[in-house]
Protein backbone atom coordinates (compact mmCIF):
# COMPACT_ATOMS: atom_id res chain seq x y z
CA UNK A 1 0.00 0.00 0.00
CA UNK A 2 0.99 3.71 -0.83
CA UNK A 3 1.43 6.13 1.99
CA UNK A 4 -0.26 8.93 0.93
CA UNK A 5 0.72 12.26 2.97
CA UNK A 6 -2.09 14.02 5.39
CA UNK A 7 -4.34 17.43 4.19
CA UNK A 8 -1.97 19.15 5.83
CA UNK A 9 0.41 18.68 2.88
CA UNK A 10 -2.25 19.57 0.35
CA UNK A 11 -3.31 22.38 1.93
CA UNK A 12 0.50 23.62 1.95
CA UNK A 13 0.90 23.34 -1.75
CA UNK A 14 -2.64 25.44 -2.15
CA UNK A 15 -1.29 28.34 0.47
CA UNK A 16 1.80 28.27 -1.78
CA UNK A 17 -0.06 28.45 -5.16
CA UNK A 18 -1.78 30.88 -3.58
CA UNK A 19 0.59 32.69 -1.94
CA UNK A 20 2.60 32.95 -5.59
CA UNK A 21 -0.13 34.40 -7.77
CA UNK A 22 -1.17 36.98 -5.31
CA UNK A 23 2.59 38.26 -5.34
CA UNK A 24 2.71 41.67 -7.74
CA UNK A 25 4.37 41.10 -10.92
CA UNK A 26 7.75 42.69 -11.61
CA UNK A 27 8.26 43.63 -14.95
CA UNK A 28 11.00 42.71 -16.48
CA UNK A 29 11.97 46.06 -17.57
CA UNK A 30 12.02 47.09 -13.83
CA UNK A 31 14.14 44.29 -12.57
CA UNK A 32 17.59 44.95 -11.19
CA UNK A 33 19.81 42.66 -9.26
CA UNK A 34 18.82 44.53 -6.28
CA UNK A 35 15.14 43.94 -6.77
CA UNK A 36 15.31 40.12 -6.38
CA UNK A 37 16.32 38.31 -3.23
CA UNK A 38 19.29 35.79 -3.22
CA UNK A 39 17.29 33.49 -1.83
CA UNK A 40 15.39 30.20 -2.31
CA UNK A 41 12.62 29.87 -4.27
CA UNK A 42 9.80 28.92 -6.44
CA UNK A 43 8.77 31.64 -9.41
CA UNK A 44 6.15 31.84 -12.50
CA UNK A 45 7.22 33.93 -15.25
CA UNK A 46 3.98 35.60 -17.46
CA UNK A 47 3.40 37.54 -20.50
CA UNK A 48 1.69 41.11 -20.20
CA UNK A 49 -0.93 41.06 -22.36
CA UNK A 50 -3.27 44.51 -22.05
CA UNK A 51 -4.74 44.01 -18.50
CA UNK A 52 -4.51 39.99 -18.43
CA UNK A 53 -1.62 37.61 -17.78
CA UNK A 54 -0.57 34.52 -19.59
CA UNK A 55 1.41 32.73 -17.76
CA UNK A 56 4.67 31.65 -19.51
CA UNK A 57 6.94 29.20 -17.51
CA UNK A 58 6.68 28.33 -13.99
CA UNK A 59 10.32 26.93 -12.26
CA UNK A 60 12.25 26.26 -8.84
CA UNK A 61 15.53 28.10 -8.02
CA UNK A 62 18.35 27.78 -5.17
CA UNK A 63 18.82 31.91 -5.88
CA UNK A 64 15.66 33.97 -7.73
CA UNK A 65 17.98 36.56 -8.12
CA UNK A 66 20.45 34.85 -9.98
CA UNK A 67 17.60 32.80 -12.25
CA UNK A 68 15.43 35.56 -13.23
CA UNK A 69 17.68 38.05 -13.49
CA UNK A 70 21.57 36.36 -14.78
CA UNK A 71 19.91 33.69 -16.27
CA UNK A 72 16.40 34.28 -17.96
CA UNK A 73 17.07 37.67 -18.38
CA UNK A 74 20.65 38.03 -19.41
CA UNK A 75 21.87 34.73 -19.79
CA UNK A 76 22.28 32.73 -23.23
CA UNK A 77 20.00 30.35 -24.57
CA UNK A 78 20.98 27.29 -22.71
CA UNK A 79 20.93 29.14 -19.21
CA UNK A 80 17.74 30.90 -19.79
CA UNK A 81 14.84 28.31 -20.62
CA UNK A 82 12.43 30.94 -21.61
CA UNK A 83 14.83 31.70 -24.25
CA UNK A 84 14.95 28.68 -25.52
CA UNK A 85 11.46 27.99 -25.25
CA UNK A 86 11.02 31.36 -27.39
CA UNK A 87 13.41 30.51 -30.32
CA UNK A 88 12.05 26.94 -30.50
CA UNK A 89 8.60 27.69 -30.71
CA UNK A 90 9.46 30.50 -32.82
CA UNK A 91 8.40 33.40 -31.09
CA UNK A 92 11.69 35.20 -31.26
CA UNK A 93 14.46 34.49 -33.88
CA UNK A 94 17.38 34.70 -31.49
CA UNK A 95 18.75 35.42 -27.84
CA UNK A 96 18.98 39.00 -28.38
CA UNK A 97 15.21 39.26 -29.74
CA UNK A 98 14.10 37.00 -26.75
CA UNK A 99 15.50 39.38 -24.57
CA UNK A 100 14.01 42.32 -25.84
CA UNK A 101 10.59 40.37 -26.26
CA UNK A 102 10.92 39.01 -22.25
CA UNK A 103 11.84 42.74 -21.19
CA UNK A 104 8.93 44.19 -23.37
CA UNK A 105 6.37 41.75 -22.48
CA UNK A 106 7.18 39.88 -19.60
CA UNK A 107 7.13 39.99 -15.48
CA UNK A 108 7.74 37.31 -12.91
CA UNK A 109 6.48 36.75 -9.26
CA UNK A 110 8.15 34.86 -6.66
CA UNK A 111 7.59 32.95 -3.15
CA UNK A 112 10.58 31.73 -1.04
CA UNK A 113 11.43 28.31 -0.21
CA UNK A 114 14.32 27.04 1.44
CA UNK A 115 13.51 23.34 1.13
CA UNK A 116 14.42 21.89 -1.85
CA UNK A 117 11.52 19.43 -2.00
CA UNK A 118 8.85 21.38 -1.21
CA UNK A 119 10.17 23.53 -3.96
CA UNK A 120 9.82 20.78 -6.38
CA UNK A 121 6.58 19.86 -4.68
CA UNK A 122 5.49 23.82 -5.22
CA UNK A 123 6.79 24.01 -8.79
CA UNK A 124 5.04 20.39 -9.82
CA UNK A 125 1.68 21.57 -8.11
CA UNK A 126 1.60 25.01 -9.54
CA UNK A 127 3.23 23.62 -13.38
CA UNK A 128 -0.38 21.23 -12.49
CA UNK A 129 -3.04 24.10 -11.98
CA UNK A 130 -1.50 27.48 -13.81
CA UNK A 131 -0.45 24.97 -17.17
CA UNK A 132 2.18 27.42 -18.52
CA UNK A 133 2.59 28.38 -21.85
CA UNK A 134 6.10 26.80 -21.91
CA UNK A 135 7.71 24.08 -19.35
CA UNK A 136 6.26 20.71 -19.86
CA UNK A 137 8.43 19.04 -21.84
CA UNK A 138 6.84 16.29 -24.15
CA UNK A 139 7.77 12.96 -22.73
CA UNK A 140 10.91 10.58 -23.65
Amino acid sequence: MIRRQSKGWHGFLSKSAEQLLSQSPLRFSQMTPSSLPETAGVYLITKIAGNNEIPYYVGRTKNIRQRLYQNHLMGRRESGTLKKYLIDNRICSSGNEAKGFILRNCAARWIEEGDYRRRGAIEGFCTAIIFPEYGIEEEH
